[in-house]
C-alpha cells in the first residue's frame, strides 16, 4: 500500500462517534431506593425481593386465604364479597399466567 494514500481516505470522527461502552446489567436500584423510609428499609426490601418477588408473596397468601375459605361454610362463602372478588381476581390472574404459557 502507498503511505499517502491516507490522504484520500481520512477518518472523520462527528461528536458523539467515538468508542461506545455499554453496561447492559439491569439495575433496580431506582426502584427500590424509591421506596420511602417509613416504609421499610430498602436493603432489606431488595434481599426479601430476591427470595420472592411480590408477585409471589401475593400469590402464595391468595392461595392460603382461599383454602382457609374452603372450610367456611357455604352461606358465609355465597355472602362475603370481598371473598367472591378474591376469586374472580385470582381466576383472571390463572388465565393470563395460562395464556402466556402457550407462547
Amino acid at each position: 500500500m502507498f503511505p499517502w494514500i491516507w490522504l484520500w481516505a481520512p477518518q472523520l470522527r462527528l461528536p458523539f462517534s467515538g468508542d461506545v461502552a455499554q453496561d447492559i446489567e439491569p439495575r433496580l436500584d431506582w426502584f427500590f431506593n424509591g421506596i420511602k423510609p417509613q416504609a421499610g428499609d430498602a436493603r432489606i426490601e431488595r434481599q426479601a425481593f430476591e427470595v420472592a418477588s411480590y408477585g409471589d408473596q401475593l400469590g402464595v397468601i391468595t392461595e392460603l386465604l382461599l383454602e382457609w375459605a374452603q372450610r367456611l361454610p357455604a352461606d358465609e362463602q355465597a355472602a362475603s364479597k370481598p371473598l367472591q372478588e378474591l376469586r374472580a381476581i385470582h381466576k383472571r390472574i390463572e388465565a393470563i399466567k395460562q395464556a402466556e404459557d402457550r407462547r
